[in-house]
């Protein structure tokens, strides 16, 4: 866990002096766009279920804090996303801000992607051991997203696939793993 931490430091670090025109860029693009600002924050589960904020870019026409009771998820095609943001979400550039949540500590750059907190509560009564998935920090990507199981779920059971994934990915943590899921 050490050698993670320090591992993603560094990378934060790296990613936010390389990335840093493209972050201005995309924040000039969406605070002139909208006439809002260009952070988009909710609070998640961490490590431990300890709550924080996920920053993103905002590309949505919604101001959700996660904590919603029938907070609606993003689904494909979402008429609530800006034209911008749905740039943003088809390259995933809108997770970029992530990167600045490794860097605070409260994720990593590999790990379970954590879920609004009302998702969280309503997965948990749902699917058996989900809550397991907070056993490690939440990534900005993990072994879930690198096999297809990101974006919108429609039922139960494809939140479940996903769910498999992340434990999958916890029983078997290494850096190697780690390794072999950012080459994906």
């Amino acid at each position: 866990q050490l050698v993670k931490r320090v591992a993603d430091i560094v990378a934060s670090i790296i990613l936010i002096i390389l990335l840093s025109p493209l972050l201005i860029l995309i924040s000039i693009i969406i605070t002139f766009s909208t006439g809002q600002g260009f952070i988009y924050k909710q609070n998640r589960y961490g490590i431990n279920g300890s709550p924080f904020k996920i920053y993103k870019f905002k590309t949505m026409n919604v101001a959700d804090t996660g904590n919603e009771a029938f907070l609606k998820q993003a689904l494909k095609n979402d008429s609530r996303v800006t034209k911008f943001g749905l740039i943003l979400r088809s390259l995933s550039l809108d997770e970029l801000p992530q990167i600045f949540n490794v860097l605070i500590g409260n994720m990593s750059i590999v790990g379970p992607r954590p879920h609004a907190i009302s998702h969280n509560e309503y997965y948990r009564t749902k699917i058996n051991a989900y809550m397991q998935r907070h056993s490690l920090k939440p990534g900005i990507t993990g072994l879930a997203q690198v096999s297809g199981l990101r974006g919108e779920t429609k039922t139960i059971e494809e939140m479940n696939k996903r769910i498999e994934a992340d434990l999958k990915y916890i029983n078997n943590f290494s850096l190697l793993l780690d390794l072999k899921i950012l080459i994906k």
